[in-house]
């Protein structure tokens, strides 16, 4: 992994605070575009998504840009994101926009991290994260571990993002990982947004409970590979 000079903190301070900034003005535009007829058509979804369709490629470009900018911010989560996408724009194109966003993201955030090191993992995360996951040095299995991390549900993949871009991956792979790992987690989410936006609400908590279990045991997984994984470095 590769090494800089650290950030000051009222540096690290000033790049966060600025992220979340854009954030929160983007959040503004897609709540006035979007939040007002959301809330206006709340007992009516096809007439919401008549009018996410009438507002045409704006509503999908500033929900995708929602999407990349919570990648790149990475303290905000991005589930709830995934949900609006499904109730707002169905499941197949809200899966297919969280996908886009979140591809773009995580290869700008890569991108990032291999420009500036860790000075640009450290406006968002302790360095010492990084002390759990250093057998992401192994490069004979980077591929293998990176996809199955990415794969798995409840994983913190936005944290992941700015870690593999201190290892030797190379940018195709990141590229196939980003595109297909993250599948199962974004399709599960936009189903259950999808399920509440066509009023089938037992089927949509049917959905979280199950998503939410396996994000669950994911996590578990997660951490105990991490303990494992660093015991064996010791």
């Amino acid at each position: 992994m590769s090494s800089n000079r650290p950030l000051k903190e009222n540096q690290k301070k000033w790049i966060a605070g600025t992220g979340i900034f854009l954030f929160i003005v983007l959040s503004i535009l897609v709540c006035w575009f979007a939040g007002r007829p959301l809330i206006q058509f709340a007992g009516d979804p096809e007439r919401f998504r008549t009018w996410v369709d009438s507002q045409g490629i704006w509503a999908s470009i500033l929900f995708m840009g929602m999407i990349i900018l919570q990648i790149v911010v990475a303290v905000i989560p991005g589930e709830p994101l995934e949900i609006v996408a499904g109730y707002a724009f169905g499941a197949v194109e809200g899966t297919l926009l969280c996908l886009i966003g979140a591809f773009v993201g995580r290869v700008l955030v890569f991108l990032l991290v291999r420009r500036f090191g860790t000075r640009a993992v450290e406006v968002f995360f302790p360095l010492d994260k990084l002390q759990s996951l250093k057998f992401l040095q192994n490069q004979q299995r980077l591929f293998f571990w990176v996809f199955f991390l990415f794969f798995l549900p409840g994983t913190p993949k936005d944290v992941l993002c700015y870690i593999v871009g201190l290892t030797q991956l190379p940018l195709r792979s990141w590229l196939l990982i980003s595109a297909i790992a993250p599948i199962p987690s974004i399709v599960t989410s936009t189903i259950g947004g999808d399920a509440l936006g066509m009023g089938n609400y037992g089927f949509a908590v049917i959905v979280f409970i199950i998503t939410l279990a396996i994000s669950g045991l994911g996590l578990l997984a997660y951490r105990s590979i991490c303990r494992m994984r660093e015991r064996k470095e010791l």
